[in-house]
């Protein structure tokens, strides 16, 4: 059964797949937030650069929602040596977060049974990816971290560290994120799940020993939360009205669209799409802390908040409440960009000036 899933079915890497860079690091059990405990749990990670002898060189990247370990694959001209994070100074290190669908235990991975989780897999907030990412980081034997850093997801992880681990980091650097959801993200990504659900391949989630997977509904998702990380200008500017060329009657960005999620259904599962979206959704740095204001005011650490002046799925008044509330925030640096959320993975020459700075302040 391990070995015999169809790309119909599921763009997750298996157990049978070439693993490439990947490493993989058993972490044990993990209690969960919902009071679950996710037994044997196991993240894929890839790492670059030499941890030092001090062991104080470790440089911690939280990826986004559908990031996974290979930062030169998704961040390109970010990592090595003399780029910004400078593998001739530093250890980077990025696991694959808990619920994910390349290599560490998610939806799509073998539970303890011999099947594998489907519906059954429990449901994550950003606090439960952080425990897993402590119990990764004690596993490698790493105390101390000089930064953590993420975009969108990884930024909001990159917070919780800041709040509850403060002397574990040096310092964090978050970029187009925010401190909770907001009930416009909220009401985006609940269509998209809605997408996947409402494929007949779901199946509830119980879909890996089917012939095909609900890939037209995570096609569905896909497309819709690509018109959040891009601008309205860009779209118009790129497409306006042209059709694609061919006999289809298509419109040419109906075209990049169609793209957009055929890419993503190579790569990536429906059920981690839900289970990611939906953490992502409950996120709420004040959740059981007395609110937004107070769990952000409790930071100590170095906080670099960096902004995309397009952004329209975080919109720069999320990074602002972060460095108003924020006492040891540095300014909030504002990014200008036409490419909207995606522009921290466009940028990469003005995002990697924050990152130097960042690595400087732990």
């Amino acid at each position: 059964m391990a070995n015999s899933l169809s790309p119909d079915v599921t763009g997750a890497w298996l157990e049978s797949d070439d693993p490439g860079d990947r490493k993989f690091l058993k972490i044990g059990s993990l209690l969960l937030e919902n009071g679950e405990i996710l037994e044997d749990v196991t993240i894929a990670y890839q790492s670059w650069g030499t941890l030092n002898a001090a062991r104080d060189n470790a440089v911690l990247i939280n990826h986004a929602l559908t990031g996974w370990s290979d930062v030169p694959g998704w961040w390109p001209s970010m990592v090595g040596p003399g780029l910004p994070f400078d593998t001739d100074k530093f250890f980077i290190l990025c696991p694959n977060v808990i619920g994910g669908c390349q290599g560490s235990t998610g939806p799509s991975s073998i539970a303890p049974d011999g099947k594998r989780y489907g519906s059954r897999f429990p449901t994550l907030t950003i606090r439960d990816m952080v425990a897993a990412e402590v119990a990764f980081s004690d596993a490698m034997g790493i105390d101390r971290y000089r930064l953590a850093v993420g975009p969108s997801l990884g930024g909001m992880r990159a917070l919780e560290w800041a709040i509850t681990l403060p002397e574990r980091i040096g310092a964090i650097c978050t970029i187009g994120s925010s401190a909770v959801a907001t009930g416009d993200q909220i009401g985006t990504a609940s269509i998209q799940i809605r997408a996947i659900k409402s494929d007949p391949n779901f199946k509830g989630g119980d879909y890996y020993e089917s012939k095909n997977g609900p890939l037209d509904g995570l096609g569905i998702a896909r497309r819709i939360a690509h018109l959040t990380y891009r601008t309205e200008a860009e779209m118009d500017v790129r497409f306006g009205r042209e059709l694609q060329g061919d006999d289809t009657g298509r419109y040419a960005v109906e075209s990049y669209l169609d793209h957009q999620a055929s890419k993503l259904a190579h790569r990536f599962d429906a059920n981690t799409y839900i289970s990611l979206t939906e953490a992502m959704n409950s996120h709420d740095v004040g959740r059981d802390r007395g609110g937004v204001a107070r769990a952000l005011a409790s930071i100590t650490v170095p906080v670099v908040v960096v902004s995309i002046d397009t952004d329209r799925l975080f919109p720069p008044r999320l990074q602002a409440e972060i460095a108003d509330l924020v006492p040891s925030a540095l300014a909030l640096t504002t990014i200008a960009s036409p490419f909207g959320h995606d522009g921290f993975l466009v940028e990469v020459e003005a995002v990697g000036e924050v990152i130097r700075h960042a690595l400087t302040l732990g």
